[in-house]
């Protein structure tokens, strides 16, 4: 993590901002101020969820080889019906399918214990659901909370995608149509939750999805603590496991987590499309708080986009980036209306290969007919008191339609391999005590 002398040199030249105790910022990026609930990171208590349903102790048997889909879900049915409970994963390998989790009903993995993914796409029955920006009929995840408000997934075990068949599946179709979709080839996710506030996560492990890892649609107050997520990006590349992706999402806590996959750490997104900004099923991401977090090998550790419309009041803090292509991807939709607003990454060190990246990204492009480029736009965009090592400093080049202003580069310590960096493309772009390669730069 950063260096606390490196901190108070960063107090020291920033005096204007507000802090608590901890040296923390009390204020979001836009100033409001930041609610007790963020600075409240306590684990919650297996015996503090319920009466307690061990799989094994009501059918489900300890053969990693049997899907047991059926089985399992009946456990959860009945704990339902009975008024709640945890549903608990003893030590063993169980092997599911799509489980779908009920109003007052958690989940906990015991360590030792795994819940492995059926790696038969048949076990997950299409239905209604959410990927990349748009609403429409999909696979579920292995782990589904639809409308359950107080959801947990807790424990120390594991959570397993056993994803290596979709994998090879979508690499063999790359293969045969460079341009295909990540819809193409059918894959689930790991876990999916929508419409449900107040959930936590923490301490499990979730490796190895066959598609994006955790996905959370419409969903306020998440927390997820001290999780971590892997997907692997060699020998064979797992692709699109983001680790974690906030869809219309408010008050975020992601806290001591290790992040390491084939695509995004975190990604926020919120739709796609010309229109996107019409659609009531799509919207912004607001009050994210980013903190306490390691990221290895990742295409960005925090990427806005690509399917995104708004995200405001985005906060990375206090991280270290072991292998990151970039720390900070702001993805410039050029078919969607986007505004990515009042982000600050700060009390960072590591190496990436790119400290920021803003570009158009035009995978899909689809404008649907509407004959006018919808405007995107980057505002208040803050990095500050950063030790890093990287290939590209400053890799920004913003299409005719991307509107780039009010940058604040404050307290930087940078060794670049590329120091190239363009004041111009940015409207009020302001440089503070910023070295590279131990050269001041404004």
């Amino acid at each position: 993590m950063v260096k606390f002398s490196s901190l108070l040199l960063y107090l020291f030249c920033v005096p204007f901002l507000t802090f608590s105790q901890s040296g923390k910022s009390v204020t979001f990026p836009d100033g409001t101020k930041i609610p007790a609930w963020f600075s409240d990171s306590s684990k919650i208590s297996l015996k503090t969820l319920g009466k307690q349903y061990v799989i094994t102790k009501h059918g489900a048997k300890t053969d990693s080889n049997v899907v047991q889909t059926a089985a399992i879900q009946k456990i959860i049915d009945l704990a339902s019906k009975q008024g709640g409970g945890v549903i608990v994963i003893p030590k063993g390998t169980f092997l599911s399918g799509a489980l779908f989790f009920k109003p007052k009903t958690h989940l906990y993995v015991s360590e030792g214990g795994m819940l492995k993914g059926s790696d038969k796409i048949a076990d997950y029955p299409i239905m209604a659901s959410r990927m990349e920006g748009q609403n429409l009929d999909y696979f579920p995840a292995l782990v589904n909370a639809y409308g359950v408000n107080g959801f947990t997934i807790s424990g120390k075990g594991i959570i397993d995608g056993n994803g290596l068949n979709y994998w090879k599946a979508f690499w063999q179709r790359r293969k045969e149509n460079p341009n295909c979709t990540n819809l193409e080839v059918s894959r689930p996710r790991l876990v999916f939750i929508w419409k449900s506030n107040d959930v936590q996560v923490q301490d499990v492990r979730l490796q190895n999805s066959g598609f994006w890892t955790s996905h959370y649609y419409q969903c306020n107050n998440i927390k997820i603590i001290n999780v971590r997520i892997t997907a692997p990006h060699e020998p064979i590349k797992a692709p699109s496991t983001d680790a974690i992706d906030l869809d219309v999402c408010s008050n975020v806590l992601i806290k001591g987590c290790y992040l390491a996959v084939n695509d995004d750490a975190i990604a926020l997104k919120g739709g796609k499309g010309p229109y996107a900004d019409t659609d009531p099923g799509n919207g912004a991401n607001t009050n994210v708080i980013i903190e306490d977090c390691e990221f290895g090998f990742c295409h960005a550790a925090l990427t806005c986009g690509s399917e995104a419309i708004h995200n405001k009041n985005i906060v990375m803090r206090n991280c270290h980036i072991t292998n990151a292509m970039r720390v900070l991807w702001l993805k410039m939709r050029p078919d969607t209306p986007q505004k990515y607003e009042f982000v600050s990454v700060e009390n960072i060190d590591g190496y990436a290969y790119s400290l920021i990246y803003v570009k158009p990204w035009k995978q899909f492009f689809d404008l649907k007919g509407r004959k006018d480029v919808p405007l995107s736009y980057c505002d208040n965009i803050s990095l500050k008191n950063i030790n890093l090592k990287c290939d590209v400093f400053f890799d920004v080049s913003p299409g005719e339609y991307d509107k780039l202003s009010k940058f604040y580069f404050e307290n930087l310590n940078i060794t670049a391999k590329n120091s190239d960096y363009d004041k111009t493309v940015v409207q009020d772009f302001n440089l503070t005590n910023v070295k590279v390669n131990n050269k001041m730069i404004d």
